[in-house]
């Protein structure tokens, strides 16, 4: 195990490596173990490193990566900070000339390391690359890939209109469903699975740890297009997201409400204080509408399967009225 406070001060000297391979685990002991087992199965022909980070779960996964991947790096992290300072701890400790920052519930399909890698360095002012990401079923997970949040699109999000326009430019899906096998430039790559030279990494600065969790990835593609690179979509590299492996989706209003305070920060930074009150008036908006039509499905229709989302949507509404508690625990400050 590498020391915590000898990874967070400062870079180890190690002698360079083609690839270094970033998880983050929290509570994602059995989707690690799969996941690092992919990486097995489909080694890249690379020079390459793996590490991990453990976010202060502490569940065994250092146990289960000493007894089945001892050529594994670990870093214990004692407490949980954020999925974006979790990574630059673990960068700080790596050695590779290029990163694979790599969610713990994916599973690599074939070659997929080595056709982003090669994408990575033979595509024009290449900055970040991402794969095609798929449910565990098979299905194409449509949020590998995204637009830079507006006030527009995020008041507007729903799965029914991603449904019926996939290819609007509100979505930035478009290149998902373009039928070409080619790499195409996308405004955002989905941080479950990314893919930088380290040179640009250090360029931009990092991961911003302005974020617990979500949007960190946006960030990082929004900083890496500020410097001229451009970030694509490879459609060609496959990789499973299971989803869900560090996170409870059954219970929503964590992700709803951590979701729309990151947005919120990362707007606010980049367009400014006005356009950030402006978002919180649109997702005040768009809560309400929401919570109109689904107190009509639990009240008249009796759907009590739309309670969770109730639920949901009433916290989003405290959100945008800044008068949630949840967020006080993860933004102190």
């Amino acid at each position: 195990m590498i020391p915590l406070s000898d990874a967070s001060r400062r870079p180890v000297r190690f002698p360079f490596v083609t690839l270094s391979i970033i998880i983050v685990n929290w509570n994602s002991r059995e989707y690690l173990r799969k996941c690092i087992t992919s990486i097995s199965s489909h080694a890249p022909r690379l020079d390459y490193e793996v590490i991990v980070i453990d976010s202060g779960s502490f569940d065994g996964c250092e146990e289960m990566l000493k007894e089945h991947f001892p050529a594994v790096r670990f870093v214990q992290h004692e407490r949980n900070d954020g999925f974006a300072k979790a990574n630059n701890i673990a960068f700080g400790a790596s050695a590779g000339a290029s990163l694979l920052f790599l969610n713990p519930d994916t599973e690599v399909v074939g070659p997929a390391i080595e056709v982003l890698y090669k994408s990575l360095h033979s595509l024009p002012d290449a900055g970040i690359v991402g794969a095609r990401l798929v449910n565990t079923d098979g299905s194409l997970q449509s949020s590998c890939i995204q637009a830079l949040p507006t006030i527009l699109n995020r008041t507007l999000d729903s799965d029914f209109l991603k449904k019926r326009y996939p290819k609007s430019k509100l979505w930035g899906m478009a290149p998902l469903f373009a039928g070409s096998m080619d790499a195409q430039p996308a405004a955002a790559i989905s941080g479950a699975c990314l893919m930088l030279k380290r040179s640009t990494f250090v360029e931009v600065g990092h991961f911003s740890e302005d974020y617990f969790m979500y949007t960190e990835d946006v960030d990082l593609c929004y900083k890496v297009a500020a410097a001229r690179y451009r970030n694509y979509y490879v459609p060609f590299a496959t990789v499973v997201h299971h989803g869900g492996g560090s996170s409870d989706h059954a219970v929503s209003v964590f992700s709803a409400v951590m979701m729309r305070e990151a947005t919120w920060r990362f707007l606010r930074k980049t367009r400014g204080r006005a356009y950030g009150i402006g978002y919180r008036a649109g997702m005040f908006g768009s809560a309400a509408g929401r919570l109109l039509l689904l107190a009509v499905g639990l009240l008249i229709f009796r759907m009590r399967k739309l309670a969770p989302s109730f639920e949901a949507w009433s916290a989003v509404m405290r959100w945008a009225m800044n008068r949630d508690r949840l967020v006080k625990q993860y933004y102190p400050r």
